[in-house]
């Protein structure tokens, strides 16, 4: 099953099929997406906060590590997350927040999860229904497994990029560089990581046509790992390249920001990947 799922074969499966709808609007600036949820949204769908329900506290794994397992599945049979019924998920077209929790949820065993292309925008400009205010569901029953996806720590790269593995840093190019770092507070790149900015595989209204999929991201391969900020947009990555048949991907949950926790690690500024000094 495909990863993604568009505004008018959503509308339509909506007509006889049940679904849980998750609202994950959030964006890096920090604006509230609660409030635009609650001013509008799917029917039926329940908001999950994805700085709240979806990471753990900052610290040496990120701005945005991994929460526990424990604290995911509370999340989830809050939202009415069940086994057997389809979950679709959606945000504010920017595909952020959505492929966070499609990967988390992929990764704790649930096997039919699908993202909304081009989030609430898009159902909106389609002219389908929407409603207002609070959706409480029924409980669910979803008992989260992590560990279906890989991941890697910091000490893992070190050893993917010496054996030769191929890194991709999904951040907006300039970040990348080091000249325009508004997030973190170390600027540059882990030496060895390739560029791979998000934005290119993304276009007017949510993911990029498939043609452009396949041509931006048909060079990855099975055990590439995917980096971004805090593992936020890797997911989003990685997303895009399952949408067009590349599978097993590796994503790197702390990324940059946990990257640079410890001083120690090496850091590359430039256009340039660089490379990892000698062991």
């Amino acid at each position: 099953m495909r990863p993604l799922i568009d505004v008018a074969h959503l509308a339509q499966l909506m007509q006889r099929l049940e679904f849980t709808l998750l609202d994950v609007r959030w964006s890096l600036d920090g604006a509230e997406g609660h409030d635009a949820y609650l001013a509008g949204h799917l029917p039926g769908a329940v908001y999950v906060d994805l700085d709240r329900e979806l990471a753990g506290p900052p610290g040496p794994g990120g701005r945005h590590p991994l929460p526990t397992a424990g604290d995911f599945a509370a999340a989830m049979q809050r939202a009415g997350v069940t086994e057997p019924r389809q979950v679709v998920v959606y945000d504010g077209g920017s595909g952020l927040g959505a492929a966070r929790l499609w990967w988390m949820l992929t990764d704790a065993g649930h096997r039919l999860v699908r993202v909304l292309n081009g989030g609430y925008p898009g159902w909106v400009a389609a002219g389908k229904p929407s409603e207002t205010g609070e959706v409480t569901p029924e409980r669910g029953t979803f008992v989260p497994e992590p560990g279906h996806r890989p991941v890697v720590d910091p000490e893992g790269v070190i050893q993917h990029l010496r054996d030769g593995g191929a890194l991709y840093d999904a951040r907006a190019a300039d970040r990348y560089r080091g000249e325009n770092e508004t997030i973190d507070p170390i600027a540059g790149h882990i030496p060895g990581a390739l560029s791979l900015p998000l934005s290119t595989l993304l276009g007017a209204r949510g993911f990029a046509p498939r043609g452009e999929l396949v041509a931006k991201t048909g060079h990855l391969r099975a055990g590439d790992v995917l980096s971004c900020g805090s593992g936020i947009t890797a997911a989003a990555v990685m997303l895009a390249a399952e949408q067009v048949g590349v599978h097993d991907l590796v994503l790197f949950p702390g990324s940059w920001s946990g990257w640079i926790t410890d001083p120690s690690r090496p850091i590359a500024t430039g256009p340039d990947a660089g490379s990892l000094p000698e062991a």
